[in-house]
């Protein structure tokens, strides 16, 4: 399974065509684009949310799920400096639910355990699960 650290958008979505098998002339035709462009965004690291909409409509797959599961495994703990106070109260600026896994990352979490990349006590602290969490997803599911 590929990391959810390092994304490179293009060969996740050229991934997704050979396993579709899409046609690129269906593509061309969905996108109303010649197919040198096509290729062209096939290459790139990142594109055009809008683009990335488009691709995950004709791929029917949600291409923004890579980015939002980066998130909840990679975002940074909140800070008091992320805090903003507006008429003397307290909001934090931005919040990730920790606790919105979905079964891709569920997986990549277990591959890591399975193949010994990190141990629970690194996955524990890396990604700030719980350690009675990882242990329901090891009983569960495993192969």
């Amino acid at each position: 399974m590929e990391s959810f650290r390092n994304i490179h958008i293009g060969n996740c979505i050229n991934r997704r065509i050979k396993e579709t098998e899409t046609d690129i002339s269906r593509i061309c035709n969905f996108f109303k684009l010649p197919e040198t462009v096509i290729q062209e965004m096939l290459v790139q690291e990142s594109i055009d949310s809008e683009f990335l909409l488009k691709w995950s409509k004709v791929l029917d797959y949600d291409f923004f799920r890579l980015y939002s599961q980066h998130l909840i495994l990679y975002s940074p703990p909140t800070s008091s400096k992320y805090q903003v106070k507006i008429k003397n109260k307290k909001y934090t600026s931005l919040q990730f639910k920790k606790s919105l896994y979905t079964r891709e990352i569920i997986d990549f979490i277990l591959e890591q355990l399975t193949l010994k990349e990190k141990t629970e006590q690194q996955i524990i602290s890396d990604y700030k699960i719980p350690k009675s969490t990882l242990h329901r997803w090891k009983i569960k599911y495993k192969k």
